[in-house]
């Protein structure tokens, strides 16, 4: 439809961007992915699992054709993600471009056990997990192709697995319920006033 929509009006200039299983959370740790509702999320069920909100995780497919068994996907840091969108904004405003479209991606395959073990060495848990059957319609792995985003965008990812699992952990760790509790940071520089208030969902910055 985007594309249509672009070809019938030269007023349109679109980019559409193919995430790739964004993770991660901002490395201040006061910003984060705070589910509301049940969910599935393989990075904040793990967050989950490791405080001991959940009992364990449910692994889907233990035979697939992969190292460990386990389907392999695709995992972006929320912020090349959000790189990736400036990187866009930017090639908008330089061109009209009419319409494409990129992938942001590592363009690594990471297995769901590799992940797993991967967030227990940096954060020194132990995840509990159990392993099902696959799921129907799931795949045995799925990751970007990044290149015409690296050329034409001049974006490349700068966040590894590890960042991703220490910049969630962190997240986790500091808000335990999400922002449904009252957090207030301090600033390192400025002491005059708190920097940033979080209160139920609402995020205001007094300055």
């Amino acid at each position: 439809m985007l594309k249509d929509l672009s070809r019938a009006d030269e007023k349109w200039n679109i980019i559409a961007l193919r995430y790739f299983n964004p993770v991660g959370a901002h490395p201040s740790g006061r910003l984060g992915e705070d589910p509301t509702k049940a969910f599935t999320n393989l990075m904040p069920y793990i967050g989950q699992v490791a405080i001991g909100k959940k009992p364990n995780l449910t692994i889907f497919g233990s035979d697939y054709n992969t190292p460990d068994g386990t389907g392999v996907r695709d995992y972006i840091h929320v912020m090349d993600l959000a790189s990736g969108h400036v990187a866009a904004l930017t090639k908008l405003y330089l061109e009209h471009l009419k319409f494409k479209t990129y992938n942001l991606g590592t363009g690594e395959g990471v297995s769901v056990l590799q992940l797993v073990k991967t967030f227990e060495s940096v954060t020194n848990t132990t995840i509990t997990y159990n392993l099902q059957p696959r799921r129907e319609g799931d795949i045995v792995a799925m990751y970007a192709n990044t290149q015409l985003a690296n050329i034409q965008l001049k974006w490349t990812h700068k966040y590894n697995l590890k960042m991703m699992c220490e910049d969630f952990w962190r997240w986790q760790t500091m808000n335990p319920n999400g922002y449904r509790t009252i957090v207030v940071y301090y600033p390192t520089v400025r002491a005059a006033k708190p920097a940033i208030s979080v209160h139920q969902n609402v995020c205001s910055n007094p300055e």
